[in-house]
């Protein structure tokens, strides 16, 4: 992880540098690793952890005495106010992506029902607390791996209707030949698919809404009354019952680049008890043929989807994230590739409960040495 962040420019002054840029942002992937929230508790971290822990993340000891003193917290928050946030999210995406490698390619170019692709999901996020009255809220595109819910690339956006054209700026540095990229509605454009499969030789699900007017009523006026189900899920999480249906149509015409199959996704849900049943009809479009993506696996990567939706709701839920205060420069994008660096390194170890870890982390500051796999010296 050290070296991944070491390829992160410096945004200080030469001149009086006492600690590397990679140790003070290891110092604070350790903090986020222990729960911290904000800037100062970043500083409360580092000045609490042991020497040895400091040593072990590359803080320097004092040139006379060799002791081994935290940095200061003024030294942290200027740093994360001013870092690229671009070369830390590359940083952290790359080291995410290497800790589990992807699947090697299937030995036959195109994907089997037998030897699917792996996927890629691309949703974005408001950072809904870094905004004041003159300055909008910090809003975030990132592209996360369906199987590890590795966050591997990230990108900041004047808002969420300017994310359509970060979308292939996101994924150009991203290596997605044979991979399937899926997205919500606002990403059903017909650049984006030509992008995807004519320059990244990637697949798409795409799921389509009323903004996509001409294909939407394409798509509703399909026959799917003489279409059979071809994947039915029932499951109860969060309170309540859902009920998911899909069924896949081959159709030619339709009014998309490179699209071979329309999909409708019926989800049936109501609070557990309760007797009226909410439905909710989606269509999306696949440039996967029949062949290639047998309608289950369409169904995993619609659910696979949805986990990039769960990893933002861990960003809120146990780090808050909509409630930070952190505003300065690039500091809440910075805060908010920790947190998913720290998330990603939790679920790598097999972490079900990230609010429980987080607090194991923090009464022991050599426990996220170890989840980084970092010795002591």
């Amino acid at each position: 992880m050290v070296a991944h962040l070491a390829t992160v420019p410096d945004p200080r002054d030469r001149r009086g540098v006492r600690h590397r840029l990679a140790s003070l942002l290891s110092v604070a992937v350790c903090a986020v690793l222990a729960g911290a929230r904000s800037l100062a508790a970043v500083g409360e971290w580092a000045a609490d952890a042991p020497a040895e822990v400091l040593a072990a993340l590359g803080v320097r000891g004092d040139p006379l005495t060799g002791l081994v003193r935290a940095p200061d917290e003024s030294t942290v928050r200027r740093v994360l106010v001013g870092i690229d946030g671009d070369a830390l999210d590359t940083a952290v995406g790359a080291w995410l992506d290497g800790l589990s490698p992807a699947p090697a390619p299937p030995a036959v170019e195109p994907p089997t029902p037998r030897d699917p692709w792996p996927a890629v999901a691309v949703d974005g996020k408001t950072l809904r607390g870094s905004g004041e009255k003159s300055t909008p809220a910090v809003h975030l595109l990132a592209a996360m791996r369906h199987d590890t819910t590795a966050v591997l690339g990230q990108v900041a956006v004047a808002g969420k209707s300017n994310e359509i054209t970060a979308f292939a700026p996101l994924l150009t540095g991203l290596e997605l030949a044979r991979t399937v990229v899926t997205a919500d509605a606002l990403h059903g454009q017909r650049e984006h698919a030509q992008f995807l499969v004519t320059v990244k030789h990637a697949a798409y699900v795409l799921i389509i809404k009323p903004n996509q007017p001409h294909l939407y009523r394409q798509l509703g006026a399909l026959p799917w009354g003489a279409v059979p189900v071809g994947d039915h899920t029932r499951g109860r999480g969060h309170g309540r019952d859902e009920i998911r249906r899909l069924q896949v149509l081959t159709t030619p015409g339709l009014l998309f680049p490179h699209a071979t199959q329309a999909l409708r996704i019926t989800r049936r849900t109501k609070p557990i008890g309760a007797r009226r049943w909410r439905t909710i009809t989606m269509y999306a479009v696949t440039n996967l043929s029949a062949y290639q993506a047998s309608p289950a696996h369409l169904a995993d990567y619609i659910r696979g989807h949805w986990r990039i939706e769960a990893l933002h709701h861990i960003r809120d839920v146990t780090y808050g994230e909509d409630a930070s205060q952190v505003r300065t420069g690039t500091a809440p994008r910075a805060m908010a590739g920790l947190r998913n660096l720290a998330i990603g390194i939790l679920k790598h170890h097999g972490t079900a409960n990230i609010a429980e870890a987080l607090r194991r982390n923090a009464r022991d500051a050599h426990r996220p040495l170890k989840l980084l796999g970092i010795s002591m010296p």
